[in-house]
């Protein structure tokens, strides 16, 4: 668990490039709900989701995103570069 800095469109352009069922494939191997994950990048839905530990700063390029645990930034990122499959539904 390492903690990591990351613009926000950075953040929301790797969200954007995952293929779909990303989201779920990450909140089942890591027992979150979705709505956590997609929190993490920097939805809103704290009804269903919880806070994963994101600290926004206004900023040029969306502000500066410090997150406290990058596993499912990790995660994304593997998805995306193919080294980890995703569950279709």
């Amino acid at each position: 668990m390492s903690t990591t800095t990351i613009t926000f469109n950075q953040l929301r352009k790797i969200k954007d490039s995952l293929p779909d069922g990303s989201i779920h494939t990450i909140a089942e191997e890591l027992n979150l709900d979705v709505e956590t994950v997609r929190n993490y990048f920097g939805g809103a839905n704290y009804d269903r989701g919880k806070s994963v530990g994101i600290h926004l700063e206004q900023g040029p390029d969306g502000g500066i995103v410090e997150l406290d645990d990058s596993t499912i930034l990790e995660m994304a990122r593997d998805i995306i570069e193919g080294r980890k499959p995703v569950a279709q539904s």
